[in-house]
């Protein structure tokens, strides 16, 4: 576990972290014109306001896209290889995409799904997997 590459957790992500730990998939919006943005960012592009809200989703999307990483790569995930990892678009904010993994349950290893399975607009869910005791992560489980 030591070599994980682990989040940065800045200012204005903390919240999303904060949230994902609780089990929570949020994104923060604008509190005055109300629109979603990712990755979080103290001013709003669209409106330049500095007021911000975090809004709770569903935690369903569908895989956007997806690459199969095999060696060489860092000691702890080339044991692991070849995974998957995704760029997920939310279902409840169009344009907006996290990236992750889908796996066969939280704490399944990074190369618990068959890649044959993953597809382009494959529906996902989100679930969250407490890899230290101060950082969780959002991962993917597919929807039949």
């Amino acid at each position: 576990m030591d070599d994980l590459l682990l989040p940065v957790v800045d200012e204005d992500g903390a919240p999303f972290w904060e949230y994902a730990a609780r089990g929570e998939l949020r994104v923060q919006a604008c509190a005055d014109c109300g629109r979603l943005r990712f990755p979080p960012r103290p001013c709003c592009p669209h409106c330049r306001s500095f007021a911000s809200e975090w809004r709770a989703m569903s935690g369903r999307g569908r895989i956007w896209s997806y690459v199969l990483p095999h060696p060489p790569l860092l000691p702890a995930y080339a044991a692991q290889a070849p995974y998957n990892a995704v760029v997920v678009e939310l279902a409840d904010a169009p344009g907006i995409r996290l990236v992750g993994n889908v796996v066969s349950g939280p704490d399944a290893p990074l190369d618990s799904v068959d890649p044959e399975r993953l597809r382009i607009g494959g529906p996902v869910r989100a679930v969250f997997c407490p890899v230290f005791p101060d950082v969780t992560l959002v991962r993917w489980l597919l929807e039949r």
